[in-house]
């Protein structure tokens, strides 16, 4: 194969990985992108499989994140490279031979792991799990979470090359197959099985979407409409409400001048304070509000938090965001980066909480991700075990160019939902802003830039599923022993002559004495 072909399949299989991940989430399209990177990788020297993985990864992250210029050129071409990296490594990392295709199912889940978690807190955007939540394999997330979902993507696309050995098949080929549909219909049982908690309760609940235009930041000028948008809108909500749901930081208040005296266009936390008590008492329900603002200990650090606020008025309790986004809330080696491109960084860093991603109020205890920590399924898990009923989302893609984020939050609020069983409420102030209910269905979505209010009667529900109780380990040691089992196989397949694709005695990329090589 020449070099030419080679760019033009790998460019191919990451296109068509990235095709399953919102906004266009065709999802079998992952399934073809991973047989065409088992079938680059095969029969290659451990450099061609890094390139051909690194070129793979890069055309897969590139166009699924292309939102990320609008907001940090800088960080979108550090994250496009950091994912290409991995998943260059992880084609590296397995054995050349008929038992890749073992180790790809361990190696790639590693990679996407890896992802999650470095550097600066990981990135789990345009992931192979986000590609499959609108399709039939979701619900196996509620067995091990989100990886277990990336090992099912990827055992199917091993799969599916066997189907293509053509003339190099041989029993190893079928036996992939066969494994394959095994663990498939395994899964399939035991998701079907599996506990999803129990209902103590309900809830009628409001969903607030004040609108206006996307591209648009919250300055202290513009905050002044941001809030005055959610007002108007939450003159929407129809009683009787138990909980009224406000979008991230929607409330973005100025100190109050020395001088006394107020700008209109202005913002101010006295102001915001009072309305936000005076909508609480008028619906007699618990409003969730968005804050954002300059720390009040710490000129240099900015704070993004929810509070409860009950029909008496009073402040029932707050969560600090924890996950932060770097890039976008702090600005890793700030130094460094800050010489490159210190106009497209945010002045002072988010000071990130540390407390149980809980809401304590009258109504139940309500679990909380803000915005970004969705795409954790960690902060979920942290929401559930520390007694979250339902999950908040409140989010805001008002910065953001394109559609990518909000759809791709959306498909993270719906593997939420699954792995945890409890319903999702995203609330953003331009969109979207969705209701999702346990089984991970969107019942109610609005559009980009509308105002709108969400209205539903949701459960409060109790009980951990498996995927909440085990969290990563299970997965994680899973890939480790495939990983190591493909090496263990090829190891043994060398010893006793088994055809490998490589001929015993030849190191891989070597061409046989008098011979080209092939590829």
């Amino acid at each position: 194969m020449n070099r030419w072909a080679v760019s033009g399949r790998g460019l191919a299989a990451g296109l068509l990985i990235a095709a399953a991940v919102p906004p266009w989430g065709w999802w079998p399209a992952a399934f073809i992108g991973l047989a065409l990177l088992d079938r680059l990788v095969a029969e290659r020297p451990t450099g061609s499989r890094f390139r051909r993985g690194l070129l793979v990864g890069a055309a897969w992250a590139f166009p699924s994140t292309v939102w990320m210029l609008d907001l940090t050129p800088v960080g979108w071409v550090a994250a496009g490279l950091l994912h290409a990296l991995w998943l260059g490594l992880a084609a590296a990392a397995v054995p050349p031979g008929r038992w890749r295709r073992l180790g790809l199912v361990g190696t790639v889940t590693l990679a996407e792991l890896v992802r999650w978690s470095v550097p600066f807190g990981g990135a789990p955007l345009a992931s192979i799990a986000l590609g499959q939540a609108g399709g039939p394999l979701a619900p196996v997330v509620r067995i091990a979470g989100p990886l277990l979902l990336v090992a099912l993507t990827v055992a199917i696309g091993v799969g599916l090359s066997a189907l293509f050995d053509g003339q190099r098949a041989d029993g190893a080929s079928a036996l992939t197959g066969t494994v394959v549909v095994a663990v498939l219909a395994a899964a399939a049982v035991l998701s079907a099985v599996a506990p999803t908690g129990q209902v103590v309760g309900t809830l009628d609940v409001a969903v607030v979407q004040g609108g206006g235009p996307q591209r648009t930041r919250a300055t202290p000028t513009g905050a002044a409409r941001v809030f005055a948008n959610q007002l108007a809108a939450n003159q929407r909500v129809a009683t009787p409400v138990d909980l009224v749901l406000w979008p991230e930081n929607v409330v973005n208040p100025v100190p109050v001048p020395a001088s006394g005296w107020r700008h209109e266009d202005r913002l101010y936390a006295d102001d915001a304070t009072a309305a936000l008590t005076a909508e609480a008492a008028r619906l007699d329900a618990v409003l969730v509000p968005g804050w954002f603002h300059r720390d009040a200990d710490d000129p240099t650090a900015n704070r993004n938090y929810q509070t409860a606020i009950e029909p008496d008025g009073t402040v029932a309790d707050r969560y600090d965001k924890v996950r932060t986004v770097p890039f976008g809330e702090f600005v890793p080696l700030r130094g460094l980066v800050e010489l490159l491109a210190a106009d497209m960084l945010p002045s002072r860093d988010l000071r990130p909480g540390t407390g149980p991603a809980v809401l304590e109020t009258s109504v139940g205890t309500l679990g909380v991700t803000i915005s970004w920590e969705v795409f954790f399924d960690h902060r979920s898990r942290d929401a559930v075990r520390n007694g979250g009923e339902v999950i908040l989302n409140p989010t805001n893609g008002a910065s953001y160019w394109l559609t990518h984020v909000q759809t791709q939050q959306v498909a993270s609020s719906r593997l939420r939902a699954l792995e945890n069983g409890r319903w999702v409420l995203q609330a953003a102030p331009t969109g979207f802003s969705a209701v999702v209910d346990p089984r991970g269905r969107v019942l109610q979505r609005t559009a980009v830039s509308e105002q709108a209010v969400l209205h539903h009667r949701i459960e409060r529900r109790a009980g951990l599923t498996w995927a909440t109780r085990a969290g990563k380990w299970p997965l994680l040691v899973l890939a480790l022993l495939l990983w190591a089992g493909s090496w263990a196989g090829a190891q043994a397949g060398a010893r006793t002559g088994t055809r490998t694709g490589i001929q015993p005695g030849i190191q891989p990329g070597t061409p046989p004495s008098g011979g080209r090589l092939g590829h």
